[in-house]
């Protein structure tokens, strides 16, 4: 049991796992903030502009409830609900767009540091010890 202890405690430290639970933790918090940009900023724009007060109320109606004589539901409606929908689809496609941004920016450093890479003067061969040895042995037969 302590070796399986011991085991998971190295796995869990190991550097990969570490940045994905943080990576994990920072998505969280930004699907959050995308949500609410999406529900408090976005939709109430385009709801305006709809001329509804909620987009969450934009549904189609395809089939209305059926009551009985006592006013009591005997068929539910069936509606189709576009509104948050179009909710969805925007929070997706802002979490899409700052994705893409966030690997363009990754891709751009990346390619930079390569170029800098190979732009860098290769420095010149060392001589080996023996190649030392052979120029001190020639400068001593010189004297």
């Amino acid at each position: 049991m302590k070796k399986l202890f011991n085991e998971f405690k190295a796995f869990i430290m190991r550097g990969n796992v570490l940045d994905m639970a943080i990576g994990v933790v920072i998505a969280g918090a930004f699907g959050k903030i995308t949500t609410s940009l999406v529900n408090d900023l976005i939709l109430p724009l385009v709801s305006w502009i709809c001329g509804t007060r909620d987009m969450t109320a934009l549904n189609i109606l395809v089939r209305p409830a059926v009551y009985d004589e006592a006013g009591e539901v005997v068929k539910e409606a069936i509606t189709l609900g576009f509104g948050s929908f179009v909710g969805t689809v925007i929070d997706f496609l802002l979490i899409a767009l700052v994705v893409f941004a966030i690997v363009k920016v990754a891709n751009k450093a990346h390619d930079l540091a390569h170029k800098k890479e190979e732009a860098a003067p290769e420095e010149p061969a060392k001589p080996t010890s023996e190649e030392l040895l052979a120029q001190i042995l020639e400068e001593l037969k010189k004297k």
